[in-house]
């Protein structure tokens, strides 16, 4: 056995223990405001935050790391190119924003936004994620919405974690409309990647029940809803590997991080039927790290700064 092998041996055992003694554990319990009504959610404890996360991701920049991009689509590969931007921020768990001021009630959460761009024949496909995840680690995802724009029209979709997960869509297409929903509450396949940058070795593993990413759902047109999956964690050659497989959707994703921190993401596969009816095809997109910088881009806005897209090879 690695040494890597036997880090996440041991963390899968740890995982399991601890997940235990949380449920028979005590809890600290916030009151969330939604819909003017007065809401109490149980939340974990926090989990202590190390000097080194506090020094690398308190330090004033975001985190922006670019990709060559393989992506299926229409029953073909199309080249493009990704880019996942990490940042924390105060968020207001009321209003899911971020806040503009400090707060009391303000929670700390690693935002991570993530944009793909490539062409599919004549016209181009923009797609963007975000997801507010509690830099503790203690709980859900607090809000992870997707757009998703091309010639045909436009797609938003969001979820808003209180109560429930409240669901919001809105669509071009006839069947899908405007959607308004309440889900119960599962792993969110969205949260994973922001999750993986504080703790990989505490990804859920096993047997699980997952809400698969927003993006594969509107773009297969797939029903929301929680799937069975196998989460598993590996590693070969000193890359670390997160791979959730859903055997119902024919869909398998990995995710390829270093095993130290700050668990860079080297790069992602995620195979799946690609096309319509039955000459749809498993097809695999695949995602390969370029560039990564760490700066306080929102204040590069000026056309001085264009220059700085070479240093991610944009």
């Amino acid at each position: 056995m690695t040494p890597i092998r036997a880090i996440f041996f041991i963390a899968s055992i740890l995982f399991a223990f601890t997940s235990c003694k949380q449920k028979s554990g005590s809890t600290e319990e916030a009151m969330l405001v939604s819909n003017e009504e007065v809401i109490l959610e149980t939340v974990a404890p926090k989990k202590p935050l190390s000097n080194e996360f506090k020094d690398y991701w308190y330090a004033g920049k975001a985190e922006i790391t670019s990709y060559t991009l393989e992506q299926a689509r229409y029953g073909e590969l199309r080249d493009g190119n990704a880019v996942l931007i990490y940042v924390t921020e105060p968020f207001l768990p009321e209003k899911q924003v971020k806040a503009d001021h400090n707060n009391p009630g303000n929670i700390s959460v690693l935002k991570l936004n993530a944009t793909k761009n490539f062409l599919t024949g004549i016209y181009p496909y923009s797609i963007l994620s975000s997801t507010f995840y509690p830099v503790h680690d203690n709980q859900h995802a607090l809000k992870t919405s997707l757009s998703v724009q091309e010639w045909c029209g436009h797609v938003y979709a969001q979820i808003n974690n209180r109560n429930t997960f409240e669901y919001a869509s809105h669509s071009y297409f006839e069947k899908e409309a405007d959607q308004k929903l309440s889900l119960d509450k599962a792993i969110l396949e969205n949260e994973v990647w922001t999750k993986l940058r504080i703790n990989p070795f505490d990804l859920p593993i096993g047997n699980i029940k997952v809400i698969p990413s927003l993006e594969y759902l509107r773009l297969r047109h797939t029903t929301i809803d929680a799937y069975d999956a196998v989460g598993s964690l590996s590693s070969n050659e000193g890359m670390a590997s997160y791979t959730l497989t859903y055997p119902s959707l024919d869909r398998t994703l990995q995710i390829d991080f270093s095993p130290e921190f700050p668990y860079t993401i080297q790069g992602w596969t995620e195979s799946f039927k690609s096309g319509f009816g039955a000459n749809a095809k498993v097809l695999t997109t695949k995602a390969t790290k370029m560039k990564s910088i760490n700066t306080a881009y929102w204040g590069q806005n000026s056309n001085e700064d264009l220059v700085l897209r070479d240093s991610l090879g944009l």
